[in-house]
């Protein structure tokens, strides 16, 4: 599991005006009720109140506050992932993900916000009913539309803004785009009078709402408050209509997004249009391919763009990927509306469906270079949409085969940036469709196969690795069949079945000598070789197999499997009594692994870690950072693999560390590391690497080097 030690709310950007009557409702609800709702309209301020009232409330919960964000999850199937996510969980296992979020919470004492869930409300509803029950220190604030309808659920309907409080907020986001004393009587030429009766009276026709208001004051470098309050007349009258029966304020918040929607030129218009295909956030880049067009060039979608980002429809955002824009969840639904309207909303959905399959084969290239982490970074960001593609490609049968070659190709998001729960719940979707698509069904096959056996479930493996080698076969596939063979290695490499893993290794690299193939799984692959060496006793031929590795990663910038390489280094350094070596190999195997988010490297390097750290004469740290591998070991999957070559680490450790200390300071120290989470024990393992300057560091000195020198087991 990926335990994190950054906060789990988002800092606010602005001002937070009003809502002190709410606030202090919501505070004292959430003393006696274990799930309180905030409903309301769109746009009155749901998640903004539940927001607030979490940061004011976080103190009380030893384990703090989390927002788990649903607005753009499309499938409830994940649902449970994106609690995952939030919480900042990876779990490498075959264990439900339900089962661990459980797990995860049943000790803790936590506030958790879920935001915008209504299009997900039975699912949600279920989930949460189930948590509580399980968790009983968990409280849940959640922002929708719609209550969960739970038992012991307290409800709060929220209002719009009272007078004087949307005028603050009027007057408040007025002066952030309109500074200086313009913005005090809402703009030049306003009228508004001593009494700002103007904004008053503006405030009051759009009902109060924050949304509508923030909108409001997002036009006011181009129209006074009194040229908003005549065009809000007949936008009024012209947006009133909706569903018979429809409550005035829904009517009210689309008039005001209307009104918004008519101030936008007829580009920008039918640029919000297009835009609501987006799941998630966009880059130019997307936005030229998907929605440019004869009415649309793409060399104008540029301005087009900056004129939604001017009125406040379309959000600026930094993110780990570089610069990303947004649009909130009701301007998108707006958008869509009028995407349908238009007849047009197929033929975007494709074009998004084009784009973010070319994405991921980009993604997928470029992971081999220099730019893997800007590649992890790209694929985290654009994931929303990558669900959404995945889920085109599904709704159509004639093209389901898609969905297989894009859950193949995006491996590298599943394996190397730690989400395998994730990469196999679209695996077996996709697989369960027979297409008659031989080539994309083999390569998701592998795929499968690659995903499962670092899960731990061999049985799988097998059976998605056997259906491969078949058809592979039946095909004259060869590519398919040295993935297979390669991964069949891996399996029996995991399995301590090393002159198998030996034989069926060194045939796969053979194969893809002959075919040309060089790539991180290509490169993985000599590493997995080189690991079957050392186990076999032989050291020479894995050093020589992994320092052919590390220049190849040097070459092309490749560090995924470079990390890996550099583990069975310091293996082979540890097992010659070279203990400062194998700690600065190790350093940057775990810099680079937490990097990436894989816990199964990971993991692996921490144990290696202790193990040396005993061997230079630490045994109480060396038992803490054994106890810090624990945790990682329960999200990975089977510990240790049920490999007994590669618990030796451990249970090495284990004997000499306790020995020295003792069996009960032993667990003591074991148990200190168990309780750290995933960045301090990051951290705490790198406290010893020596600076990048070469100066060596004084926390701990090599102080066993006399010690007879340990050997690995070989395997039985």
């Amino acid at each position: 599991m990926r335990r994190s030690d950054l906060g789990g709310l988002p800092a606010e950007l602005n001002r937070f005006v009003g809502r002190e009557d709410e606030i202090r409702e919501l505070q004292g609800l959430l003393t006696r009720f274990r799930v309180v709702t905030v409903v309301g309209v769109g746009g009155v301020g749901k998640s903004r109140l539940a927001l607030r009232t979490a940061a004011v409330t976080e103190k009380r919960y030893c384990d703090g506050a989390r927002l788990v964000e649903l607005a753009s999850l499309r499938d409830a199937g994940l649902l449970e992932q994106a609690l995952l996510d939030a919480l900042g969980l990876t779990d490498h296992t075959r264990r439900p993900p339900r089962e661990v979020l459980a797990g995860h919470l049943a000790g803790r004492r936590l506030l958790l916000v879920l935001d915008g869930f209504e299009h997900l409300v039975d699912a949600c509803a279920e989930l949460v009913r189930e948590l509580l029950r399980r968790a009983p220190g968990l409280t849940v604030l959640a922002a929708g539309r719609c209550p969960l309808r739970l038992d012991g659920e307290a409800v709060v309907p929220l209002a719009p803004l009272p007078d004087d409080d949307a005028v603050r907020l009027f007057t408040d986001r007025a002066a952030a785009v309109l500074p200086g004393p313009r913005a005090a009587g809402g703009g030049p030429g306003a009228g508004a009078g001593p009494d700002g009766g103007a904004v008053r009276e503006l405030c009051r026709r759009l009902d109060g709402i924050p949304l509508a208001l923030e909108l409001a004051a997002g036009r006011l470098p181009v129209l006074t408050v009194e040229q908003m309050l005549h065009r809000l007349d007949d936008r009024f009258r012209l947006l009133t209509g909706g569903t018979r029966g429809a409550l005035p304020r829904h009517r009210t918040l689309r008039t005001a997004i209307g009104w918004s929607h008519e101030l936008c030129t007829p580009r920008e218009r039918l640029l919000w249009a297009r835009l609501s295909v987006f799941a998630g956030p966009f880059d130019l880049e997307a936005v030229e391919y998907v929605c440019g067009g004869p009415e649309l060039p793409a060399d104008e979608v540029l301005d087009a763009v900056a004129g939604l980002v001017d009125r406040s429809v379309v959000l600026r955002e930094e993110t780990p990927a570089g610069v990303r824009h947004r649009m909130l969840d009701t301007v998108r639904a707006y958008g869509a509306e009028w995407l349908a309207a238009l007849g047009d909303e197929e033929r975007m959905r494709r074009r998004h469906r084009d784009w973010y399959m070319g994405l991921a084969a980009w993604c997928e290239l470029e992971w081999f270079s220099p730019r893997q982490a800007e590649v992890a970074a790209c694929a985290g960001s654009a994931l929303p949409d990558l669900r959404a593609a995945l889920e085109l490609c599904l709704e159509t049968p004639e093209e389901a085969h898609l969905a297989q070659h894009l859950a193949a190709t995006l491996w590298f998001c599943w394996v190397g940036c730690g989400r395998l729960a994730e990469g196999r719940y679209w695996l077996d979707r996709v697989l369960a469709l027979e297409l008659g698509h031989e080539d994309a069904r083999l390569r998701a096959l592998w795929v499968l196969g690659y995903v499962a056996i670092l899960q731990g479930d061999g049985t799988a493996a097998v059976a998605a690795l056997y259906e491969c080698g078949e058809g592979a076969a039946r095909t004259g596939n060869a590519l398919a069949a040295a993935y297979t063979t390669h991964r069949m290695g891996c399996l029996a490499l995991l399995s301590d079945d090393m002159p198998r893993a030996e034989e069926l290794l060194s045939r796969a690299l053979t194969a893809y000598r002959e075919l040309g193939e060089l790539n991180s799984q290509v490169l993985m692959g000599q590493v997995e070789l080189a690991m079957a060496k050392v186990f076999l006793g032989e050291p020479e031929a894995a050093v020589a197999l992994c320092r052919e590795v590390r220049e190849v990663c040097e070459d092309r910038g490749e560090r995924w499997t470079r990390a890996y390489a550099l583990y069975v280094l310091a293996y082979s350094a540890w097992t010659r009594g070279a203990y400062g070596e194998a700690r600065e190999l190790l350093g940057e195997c775990i810099t680079i692994d937490h990097a990436f988010n894989d816990l199964v490297g990971l993991v692996l390097a921490v144990e290696l870690l202790a193990l040396v750290t005993a061997a230079e004469g630490d045994p109480a740290e060396a038992a803490v950072l054994q106890g810090a591998a624990a945790p990682m070991w329960a999200a990975v999957g089977v510990p240790l693999f049920g490999s007994r070559c590669f618990g030796a680490p451990r249970a090495l450790c284990e004997q000499r560390a306790g020995e020295e200390l003792g069996a009960e300071r032993f667990r003591s120290y074991v148990a200190e590391g168990s309780a750290l989470s995933l960045d301090a024990a990051v951290e705490r393992a790198l406290a010893g690497r020596p600076p990048l300057d070469g100066v060596p560091s004084p926390r701990r000195r090599s102080r066993s080097r006399s010690r007879p020198r340990p050997r690995p087991p070989r395997p039985r």
